[in-house]
């Protein structure tokens, strides 16, 4: 089945983002536009099918899907965000999707990012995070269970979610950062450390067997190309000051 990609256009009021582990630096919002087409292009040059929702003007860290949905092939499942400031993105995006997948929702107390979970087939790790609790991932694990999957919980450090410090790039391989993340929850995968010159490249997009990551992780392209991974680069330099990596911009899924 074709891929299906959910994305939303960059706000003129990302500068006012959230931030948690970057120092603020000013955003120059005509570039993220041009860098954030410049992604949906790529996509769609990979064979992926992109929906376009319109900018959220009040809401400058709307950009960023991947947050505000836990997205499987069965479920879509509405969290509560860690950032009570990111919680009306939810709305719209669950909306959109309700024309794909059920819908399930998180209840208080729990707070989840979608950043924070990886899945890797039937396995979804679940990051423990400033912005995802422990009562976040025990509602998930209760959510998807009818559908065989394994929530495991990985605790997370130094970093915004669980996917700044690793992601799954195929062939049984995770892209990591060992000083964010316990690497010995990827038992079982080949693991392969980003340099430590580029500490934020684990998180890598993987659409069908090619690997994008942002351009300015040029050791990590070495690195991944010397094991025999296609890659593709992209600038996102400006969309990097908000925290952004590459796979919180979209939403993908199997239509």
């Amino acid at each position: 089945m074709p891929l299906t990609a959910i994305t939303r256009e960059v706000s003129a009021s990302i500068n006012n983002c959230q931030l948690s582990f970057h120092a603020r630096q000013p955003i120059d919002v005509a570039k993220a536009i041009a860098q954030y087409k410049a992604y949906q292009d790529c996509l769609a040059e990979l064979g992926v099918r992109v929906v376009s929702l319109p900018a959220e003007p009040e809401l400058p860290d709307a950009v960023f899907v991947e947050d505000a949905v836990v997205l499987l092939d069965e479920v879509a499942v509405i969290p509560i965000m860690g950032a009570p400031a990111r919680r009306p993105e939810a709305r719209s995006l669950a909306d959109a999707l309700s024309h794909y997948r059920p819908l399930k929702f998180l209840r208080e107390p729990a707070t989840l990012d979608g950043g924070d979970v990886l899945r890797v087939g039937g396995r979804v790790f679940a990051g423990l995070s400033q912005r995802t609790n422990r009562e976040g991932i025990a509602q998930l694990d209760e959510l998807l269970r009818p559908f065989d999957y394994q929530v495991q919980p990985v605790e997370v450090r130094g970093c915004l979610h669980l996917k700044s410090a690793c992601s799954y790039v195929g062939n049984d391989t995770v892209l990591i950062n060992r000083a964010w993340v316990d690497a010995a929850r990827f038992r079982g995968f080949q693991l392969l450390d980003v340099p430590v010159e580029e500490r934020a490249a684990a998180n890598a997009l993987l659409i069908n067997d090619v690997v994008i990551i942002p351009a300015s992780f040029p050791k990590t392209r070495t690195l991944l190309e010397k094991r025999g991974f296609r890659v593709r680069v992209i600038d996102l330099f400006e969309l990097q000051k908000a925290e952004a990596g590459v796979t919180c911009g979209s939403l993908i899924f199997r239509s």
